[in-house]
């Protein structure tokens, strides 16, 4: 199976001048946990994810004034949409992280997350365990 078949094609783009509030409404409110940075004027496509959201707030950092930005993750590893969800797995492990945004000649085009992958490999794995008793 490849990552186009798994993706999520909900994909929430704010800017890099969005509050962690507004960012953490968004993302609630689309039921994902991933937003797309786009900074056209700065560091191009960068993610956001809940777990940086979290984080900031941890720290004590005010959701309602700061920027999104300063959370961002910039040097983003990106999945093509022919890649398999092996090697999505795989960049996912090797990185430490939960999401993967798709991109399609330079644009996303989705996000796939570890709950995608699972979503799609668990009724294989389970046809499998009953194919075999």
């Amino acid at each position: 199976m490849l990552v186009r078949d798994a993706m999520s094609t909900v994909v929430l783009t704010i800017g890099p001048t969005h509050t962690l509030r507004q960012a953490a409404a968004l993302m609630s409110a689309r039921r994902v946990g991933a937003a797309v940075v786009l900074d056209p004027d700065g560091t191009g496509i960068g993610i956001l994810t809940e777990r940086d959201v979290l984080n900031a707030v941890g720290l004590g950092q005010n959701p309602d004034t700061e920027p999104t930005h300063a959370h961002t993750t910039t040097d983003v590893v990106f999945a093509a949409p022919s890649w398999t969800l092996e090697e999505a797995a795989r960049a996912m492990a090797h990185g430490g992280f939960r999401h993967l945004i798709v991109l399609d000649r330079g644009e996303p085009i989705g996000i796939v997350s570890v709950r995608d992958i699972i979503r799609c490999w668990a009724p294989v794995r389970q046809q499998q365990m009953t194919l075999s008793h």
